[in-house]
């Protein structure tokens, strides 16, 4: 009897609602104090996640959600990214 893998489930913080990680955009701030997208999900820092929808965008943008999240300013050339990686 093989066992299923559990999918490691990651919260939006934006929406507070579970997703598979996969599902979610990672948005991560290094040592440096640099912010940047993370494609690969594993990359060294303090991470947020996203909801793939414009929607989240809008709202983490108006809101300062990943400013105060992540403890730094976020450029809004990230925000731009954001919206073509949503709107794909």
């Amino acid at each position: 009897m093989t066992v299923a893998k559990k999918e490691p489930l990651r919260k939006c913080v934006v929406t507070q609602e579970m997703f598979p990680k996969k599902d979610l955009i990672r948005i991560v701030r290094n040592k440096d104090g640099e912010t940047f997208i993370d494609d690969s999900g594993k990359m060294n820092g303090r991470g947020a996640y996203l909801s793939r929808s414009k929607e989240v965008v809008e709202k983490a943008k108006k809101s300062n959600i990943l400013q105060r999240h992540l403890n730094t300013s976020i450029d809004s050339s990230l925000y731009d990214d954001l919206m073509e990686k949503v709107g794909e």
